[in-house]
């Protein structure tokens, strides 16, 4: 099959829609279950490529949660701590090395990764399925899907959720186009490889880079070539903990990336983890509960009887002075961004959330006062000499 009939484009009025191979072979992709749409399969397209790359660079089981073509998470497999697991609420799950990815994929920014594509590096198993099953999720693609692993996802969404197989070994043509208001854009495919080469190049004066931190920053750098630009991407144990996509200003993109930083910590503090839900909570309405909770909105929830439909005690405030001290124990987080740091205001920000190791392409005029500020706080950085744009 060569062409794949949508029922509409970005929007209902977009009509015709379609993919299809324009030199008339086969798609690579095999619908398994339910009707994908447009915007499902721009995710699912950039997703794999995603996982795909992070499994090649790294050997590990690769996992990514999308939503509007651009990550929301990504994450190779590690093995995740109890608090991870109560976090991701995978505690009382068997988890597979798969699992444990797309678990830590989904944990990054679950507000951002609600009604999510998954993407997996890896053939899906039973475990991964079921983790699946139970999240508000879109769709997924992967290499392949175990006949267990299968009949649980068909059953998600009253038998409508979408399952998308692809074939492993294929490699799109070196030449690309998309068409923008009739014109046609032609480029080569963005085949550049990211590993641990790219991190030869140390202006700092710590040159001082864990292999921890090499893997992190190769999973942030992979993570960016498939956000929209700009943006960055914080990355801590094996998992992208902040993603700030599609901003105009690069500051912007750091202080986004690294509130979100600060959320995924703020979600581990002992407060956070003794909240005490009413039985039988919708797995959106925790989540939501736990961003007011410790967001500076937390009035909203506590300050009335809101908090009442989703905790069966009303809890004590976290207050700022709680969230500063508690913010200033993560330590050791990475940071890649797609371009150069124009300024050190970046530095200053992303050190905030616990900041130790930095790869950006250098370049500015302004390198000087980025490797300044790196240099006053010890952070490690690697110019990678690469821009890593995508749109």
């Amino acid at each position: 099959m060569n062409e794949l009939p949508l029922k509409y484009g970005c929007n209902p009025n977009q009509k015709p829609a379609r993919v299809f191979m324009q030199d008339g072979s086969d798609l690579p992709i095999t619908v398994r279950n339910g009707r994908p749409g447009y915007i499902n399969l721009l995710d699912a397209l950039n997703s794999w490529q995603l996982v795909r790359e992070l499994k090649a660079a790294t050997g590990l089981p690769s996992a990514a949660s999308f939503k509007h073509v651009s990550p929301a998470g990504a994450a190779v497999a590690t093995e995740l701590s109890d608090t991870l697991k109560k976090v991701f609420f995978v505690d009382d799950l068997t988890l597979s090395p798969l699992a444990s990815a797309y678990a830590a994929a989904r944990g990054a920014d679950r507000m951002s990764s609600y009604g999510d594509w998954a993407a997996l590096s890896d053939v899906c198993d039973k475990e991964t399925a079921l983790l699946l099953k139970r999240e508000v999720s879109d769709g997924v693609i992967a290499p392949g899907y175990t006949d267990e692993a299968l009949e649980i996802l068909k059953q998600k969404r009253k038998g409508s959720y979408c399952v998308i197989e692809i074939d492993p070994a294929y490699e799109p043509a070196a030449i690309e186009h998309k068409d923008v208001f009739g014109i046609t854009f032609e480029q080569g495919h963005n085949n550049f490889q990211i590993d641990e080469s790219l991190f030869e190049k140390i202006p700092t004066k710590n040159k001082d880079l864990p292999e921890a931190a090499k893997r992190d920053l190769i999973l942030s750098l992979i993570t960016l070539k498939y956000t929209q630009s700009n943006s960055v991407c914080y990355v801590k144990d094996g998992m992208t903990i902040g993603v700030g996509a599609g901003q105009q200003s690069r500051i912007h993109c750091t202080r986004l990336a690294g509130n979100k930083a600060d959320v995924w910590w703020l979600r581990q503090h002992p407060k956070v983890l003794a909240l005490q839900f009413v039985d039988k909570i919708h797995r959106p309405d925790r989540d939501n509960t736990i961003d007011n909770y410790i967001s500076d909105e937390w009035e909203d929830l506590l300050c009335t009887d809101a908090w009442k439909q989703f905790l069966k005690v009303k809890p004590e405030p976290l207050t700022r002075e709680e969230k500063k001290a508690w913010l200033a124990q993560n330590r050791g987080v990475s940071l890649g961004s797609d371009a150069f740091f124009p300024f050190g205001d970046n530095i200053e920000r992303a050190r905030k959330s616990g900041v130790a190791y930095v790869a950006e392409p250098g370049g500015s005029i302004r390198d000087d006062h980025v490797i300044e500020t790196c240099d006053k706080y010890g952070i490690v950085m690697a110019f990678t000499g690469m821009r890593l744009f995508h749109h």
